[in-house]
């Protein structure tokens, strides 16, 4: 079962709260606690009374024991913008922003996450190898074969020509004393 707890218009902008709440996806409601308890952040603070709030939540409406809680989403939404205005030299004025957010908190009792499913598609590009080629491992070696050519086998050998000496470009380290 899910419960949900939102602090709307906290006055901290999205940014610097989604750190902390980064920090404690996946955990259980008891280690959040203490990471935000020992964290110097002021979205720290923020974060854990929204925490407390959804444990509670959970407690007193749905009737969950507290050791049992998995964090499973922390999110934090932009909410509205307060425009004001600072007096700068000769007359001018420039922006200020004050941003406000909206921290949601899930919490669930199931313990077990689902496993991700794109892994079974990752293990099968890993199997095929680079630029298409199919891996087979028949026999304990190793073969690769490109789509349209079978085996390396059926390719005609090329002839490689011996180098000549006088193609070739001569190096030869001449002493100092004979160059003056």
């Amino acid at each position: 079962m899910q419960v949900t707890s939102i602090y709307k218009y906290a006055r901290i902008s999205a940014f610097k709260a989604r750190e902390v709440t980064r920090e404690i996806q996946g955990h259980s409601a008891s280690a959040a606690l203490d990471l935000l308890t020992f964290s110097p952040k002021k979205a720290a603070l923020l974060v854990k009374k929204t925490l407390k709030s959804a444990i509670a939540n959970a407690e007193n409406n749905a009737e969950l024991r507290v050791d049992t809680l998995l964090v499973k989403e922390a999110v934090v939404g932009e909410g509205p913008t307060f425009k004001r205005f600072r007096a700068r030299a000769r007359g001018g004025a420039s922006p200020l922003r004050k941003r406000t957010s909206h921290i949601r908190i899930v919490l669930t009792d199931e313990l077990v996450p689902e496993a991700p499913a794109y892994r079974s598609k990752r293990r099968e590009a890993h199997r095929e190898g680079a630029a298409g080629q199919k891996v087979s491992t028949k026999g304990g070696t190793r073969k690769t074969q490109t789509a349209g050519k079978a085996a390396s086998s059926e390719r005609a050998p090329t002839k490689v020509d011996e180098p000549t000496g006088a193609s070739e470009p001569r190096s030869e380290a001449t002493p100092a004393a004979e160059k003056e």
